[in-house]
């Protein structure tokens, strides 16, 4: 990744000449521009204190399986009620991301709720803008709509107090760079997979974050394409296997940073081929971040699988959507059919953000799962998939 050009500076006054008249006022945006250099906010008055990190010494049992009930049954298939005074709605493509505007997330009904659960387990992720009213408590009101909210074993809670089902991204000025510390595959990863029951429906609202163009992106991968971006010989081999996921990493990073590890760590089983309850359709469920052997096969076979697989999960550009916050911009995400990773360089901006997740139910294969790329082939006559990669073609421009 290349170094971060960004830094402190002043806006300079904009010198005019007669041989170069303004046709109208310049903006502050043009009038200040510098390549690759972003204005860095004084945040001395800072007005989510009370979210900022924490760390308490609590120690908590083994989380106990929970009922779920997904609310995306319920949801209406034309998305009505979520789209009722909605005035935008557009994808990012084919395979991932949707765009919303016009919706107020804080004052939503229980059957709007239910058609963005909907939404989220057929796009993977969805994104709203300027969410002013959408506080930590409307955002963990709507979470428990869908389920038990979840408490992270070891990440930051806010340091209000109340808030242990909260976890906090943030990073600030004097934050030391992280970038040498993980491979950019590492750090794609589908959240706290290592539990029985990992999250659903999840969101993530940014309180601060840099401006236009000083970084700080988030990156979505699908897992259903992933799935399908498989040879059908493929996709039989890796449905008859399970994967171990595990929480010792992240139990020992915490501790050797002298941190509280909440609640012992684990590793558990999963199916590396998983469908969903609402859509029916198969995905891939596999992350780089924690899935650590595949059980059953010898190391070498499985050491490659997962090379293999992270390489699909990582440079797949067509399963991908990046997202360019803004202060306030929400964003709710299934984490049984995706992937997300964070981004680098955009210090020394501020970037703090609040997530709030639901436990989900625990992954299995139903016998009658389909493909969504197979599916949607069909529904509107798109052309077949060709994953015979022997012949010749042109690169893809």
């Amino acid at each position: 990744m290349a170094p971060s050009l960004e830094g402190f500076y002043e806006e300079s006054p904009v010198t005019l000449t007669n041989n170069n008249p303004p046709s109208k006022p310049l903006s502050s945006s043009v009038s200040s521009y510098i390549p690759g250099r972003t204005l860095v906010e004084n945040h001395d008055n800072y007005d989510y204190d009370d979210l900022k990190p924490s760390f308490p010494d609590k120690h908590w049992p083994p989380l106990e399986g929970v009922l779920y009930n997904d609310k995306g049954l319920l949801g209406d298939p034309t998305f009505k009620n979520l789209l009722a005074n909605a005035t935008d709605v557009f994808d990012y493509n084919p395979k991932i991301g949707t765009e919303i505007y016009g919706v107020d997330l804080a004052n939503l009904s229980d059957a709007a709720k239910n058609d963005l659960a909907l939404l989220i387990a057929t796009r993977g992720v969805v994104f709203f803008r300027n969410q002013k009213n959408f506080d930590i408590d409307a955002q963990r009101k709507i979470g428990a709509y869908y389920g038990t909210l979840h408490k992270h074993a070891t990440t930051a809670v806010p340091k209000r107090g109340d808030l242990d089902d909260v976890h906090v991204v943030y990073t600030d000025e004097k934050s030391k760079d992280q970038r040498a510390m993980f491979t950019p595959t590492f750090l794609w990863h589908s959240d706290v997979t290592y539990e029985v029951q990992p999250p659903s429906y999840t969101s993530l609202k940014v309180l601060t974050g840099p401006p236009r163009g000083g970084g700080g992106d988030t990156l979505w991968s699908s897992q259903y394409a992933a799935y399908d971006a498989l040879s059908a010989p493929m996709q039989k081999y890796l449905e008859s296997l399970t994967a171990l996921h595990s929480s010792h990493m992240q139990a020992e990073g915490s501790q050797a940073l002298g941190r509280t590890v909440r609640r012992d760590p684990i590793v558990t089983k999963h199916p590396i081929i998983r469908s969903h309850p609402v859509t029916g359709w198969k995905s891939l469920f596999f992350n780089p971040g924690f899935v650590t052997k595949i059980v059953g096969i010898p190391k070498v076979e499985s050491d490659m699988i997962i090379s293999y697989l992270n390489e699909v999960v990582a440079t797949t550009q067509e399963m991908h959507v990046r997202f360019q916050w803004g202060k306030d911009d929400v964003a709710f995400w299934d984490n049984r059919i995706t992937n997300h990773s964070a981004s680098f360089g955009f210090a020394p901006h501020r970037r703090h953000a609040v997530r709030v997740c639901c436990q989900g139910e625990t992954p299995s294969l139903s016998s009658d799962a389909t493909s969504q790329e197979e599916d949607l082939v069909e529904k509107y006559g798109l052309p077949a998939v060709n994953k015979d990669g022997s012949g010749q073609s042109n690169y893809n421009d």
